[in-house]
Order: C-alpha cells, then structure tokens, then sequence
C-alpha cells in the first residue's frame, strides 16, 4: 500500500511543485489589481506570443520524449546482454562441475548490483566499467573449458555493455536542449509577469485565464526539464524516470541460478571425494595380498 502512495506521489511530484508558483501568481494578481497596476492590454499580439510559445515548447516536448523512448530500451537491452553472459556461464558449470564459470557468474551478480548502484549514483563510472574489465580474467580462464567462440561471444556482450554504460553516462550527463529551454523559461516568465500586470474585465475573469495560462506554461517547463534526463533516480524532483525493473529481475534471476548451481557442484564434488575414498579402500587389500 505504502508502494502505491509512493508511485501516486512520485507521478504527481510535477503538480505539487507547479501549484506554489500559481498560487503565488494569482496574489500577486490580486494586489496589483487592487492597487491599480494593471498597464497591459491584451491584444492579437499578446495572444501570439503565448501561442508561439506554447509551440516552441510542444517542439522541446516532441523532441525530449523521442530521447526517453528510446532511454526506455536501454535498461531492458542491459540487462539481456548480462543474461546472455550468465548463460554461457550457466552452460560451462552444468557441462563442466568447474568453479571457476561458478566464480564469474558470481563477478558477474556483483557487476549487476554495481550498475544499479550505479543509476542511482551510489557508484562511480569508472567503478562499473573496471569492474566489466575485470572479466578479462574469467575469460582468460574459460580456455581449457569451452571453446574460442563461446569466449568470443562473451568478449562481443562484454563490448556491447561498455558502450551501453557509456552512452547511459552520456544522456544523463549533458543536457541536449539547454538552449531552447533557457528561451522557454525565459519567454514564459516574461508572459507570466505581463498577464499579472494586464488589465482583464470582468476581474474575477482574470483569475482563470491567468492561472489556467500560468498552470500549462510552467508545467510544460517542469515536465521538459524531468524528461530530459529519463534516469534520474538519484533526484528527489525527478518523477518521470524509465523502468528498472529488467535489471531487478536478473539481479534476482543471477542469484537463483548461482544457488542451484552452487548445489549441484558441491554434490558432484561430494560424490566423486566418496568414489575416490571407496577406491582406495578397495585397493589397500590388494596390495596386502600381494606382500
């Protein structure tokens, strides 16, 4: 129940930091108007500027939102090439009884909570991309288990996952619309004061258009600003970031896997200590005979 509020909570974040702006607006309205500061008549002119604000911000929304469905895929195609690499590693313990597949599996788990820290800004970048280097030395020990184009593949998911860190790195770092959105800004706040200051008859007329006008410009700026940075999870204002949930699952997914393969070694491994130990008994008699 509390996850719910959380989630009604976080979606509605934008209109709860929105509605202080009008309200302050609509008393500034209130006494400009009673002590007649109103200079500002509407015209054609005025109504223009609005709209072509408006327009000027619909485009900043089209292209920001183009940017956050393809950030959505991002985390999903992530989490696939770590579980494409802890196939293979599932494969080469099942086939092999070895530790060391079991060992890599188990970097690769940490690699997968390391990234999630990661989003949330828990953890460096560099930290995450070393800890992707460090497979270097797994692989190199794959050599007598498996063959050169299973390691091959491995090195091809390890390579396509670096550059995924990177390019998450890079959209959540630079801000592609900071000019455009520093005219929004501007020009809204500029239409926002003129609205306070422009004479509107019949008054209490005026107390709706301002706010209605003030609400959807000053919510288009709040709503461009958080889409343009789809993972920041690490933000309190932040409402409208993509889905982790893919990560979640193989994180959970991972470590399944690693207990029942963990179990199944170390069943092998107790069988085989009891099949040595049943041979050495068997063969002491013999060589009392032969003295």
């Amino acid at each position: 129940m509390k996850k719910i509020f959380y989630l009604i909570s976080k979606r509605q974040r934008i209109l709860y930091e929105v509605i202080p702006f009008i309200a302050l607006i609509i008393l500034s309205k209130y006494f400009v108007h009673r002590f007649s500061l109103e200079f500002i008549s509407l015209n054609s002119i005025f109504s223009g500027i609005i709209g072509a604000n408006v327009f000027l911000m619909g485009f900043l929304l089209n292209g920001v939102l183009s940017d956050y469905k393809e950030s959505e895929k991002l985390p999903g195609e992530l989490s696939a090439m770590i579980a494409t690499m802890s196939d293979e590693m599932e494969i080469m313990c099942r086939s092999k009884k070895s530790q060391i597949p079991l060992e890599a599996m188990k970097h690769l788990l940490l690699l997968s909570l390391s990234i999630r820290d990661w989003f949330f800004k828990r953890e460096e970048t560099d930290s995450v991309l070393r800890r992707i280097t460090s497979l270097n030395g797994y692989f190199l020990s794959f050599e007598p288990l498996t063959q050169a184009n299973f390691i091959a593949r491995l090195k091809q998911e390890q390579n396509s996952l670096r550059k995924l860190i990177i390019r998450i790195h890079t959209i959540r770092e630079t801000s592609f619309i900071s000019s455009g959105y520093f005219i929004a800004s501007t020009t809204t706040i500029l239409l926002v004061l003129g609205l306070i200051f422009s004479k509107i008859e019949p008054f209490y007329e005026s107390y709706f258009f301002v706010s209605v006008v003030s609400y959807l410009l000053i919510y288009l700026i709040f709503l461009i600003k958080d889409l343009d940075n789809p993972f920041g999870y690490s933000e309190d204002i932040s409402s409208e970031d993509v889905s982790l949930k893919p990560l979640d699952d193989v994180i959970n997914d991972i470590g399944a896997r690693i207990s029942d393969i963990s179990a199944i070694i170390n069943h092998s491994n107790s069988a085989e200590v009891k099949a040595q130990t049943s041979a050495k008994k068997t063969i002491r008699p013999v060589k009392a005979r032969q003295k």
